[in-house]
């Protein structure tokens, strides 16, 4: 399950693990204009954890979840391409 909410200066997407136990502590997401930031509350010291994308990471990092083993860099998409713009290298 997720939730989705805007504010004013970001959104935030909470990712709640809802399988069989154990289970994950919550994920959030929030996307800044200065890029996004991932954090998950640590069980052990009960500490949020921190990590920070920039848009370009993002996107690569979205291309990466559908792409099979291999070392790949993204490309703008030139005018009559068809592809999803991943070059393999």
């Amino acid at each position: 399950m997720f939730t989705i909410e805007h504010q004013f200066d970001a959104t935030v997407i909470t990712i709640i693990d809802e399988g069989e136990a154990p289970l994950h502590e919550d994920i959030i997401i929030e996307n800044h204009d200065e890029g996004v930031t991932v954090s998950q509350i640590d069980p052990d010291t009960d500490e949020p954890q921190f990590v920070h994308f920039s848009a370009r990471q993002l996107q690569e990092l979205s291309a990466a979840l559908n792409l099979p083993e291999g070392i790949y860099r993204l490309r703008e998409k030139r005018p009559g391409d068809d592809d999803t713009g991943v070059q393999s290298t």
